[in-house]
């Protein structure tokens, strides 16, 4: 009969160690989650970024624009000529970027079908 508790002794003490194993990775993972979500930045930031860029670049004549792509949640660079307010270049171009958007888009539909 001893050698049966012995045993049952080793059993709890395996189990109290997973379990406070477990418990400490909760909270190691709690600590990331919260990390990472202090971390994160909003689209709101990054638009007030961009606008208070384009404020800062306004007056150095550089011609330059950041734009919202809004299918891809993106910004791209326009190069405007100053004296005709005409788009000279875009960084990367739009076309392109709604092509992309539109790639995924069907890319979306097929995946959704097949499931």
């Amino acid at each position: 009969m001893k050698m049966r508790l012995d045993f049952i002794g080793v059993k709890n003490q395996s189990i109290e160690h997973f379990q406070n194993s477990f418990l400490n990775r909760q909270a190691e993972n709690k600590q990331l989650q919260i990390k990472e979500e202090n971390e994160l930045v909003t689209k709101d930031h990054i638009k007030t970024i961009a606008s208070s860029m384009n404020s800062f670049i306004e007056p150095l004549q550089t011609n330059l624009k950041f734009e919202y792509h809004e299918e891809l949640n993106e910004y791209y660079v326009t190069v405007i000529n100053p004296q005709t307010n005409e788009t000279i270049r875009e960084i990367p171009p739009k076309k392109m970027l709604d092509m992309y958007a539109a790639m995924v888009g069907f890319m979306g539909i097929l995946v959704d079908e097949r499931v």
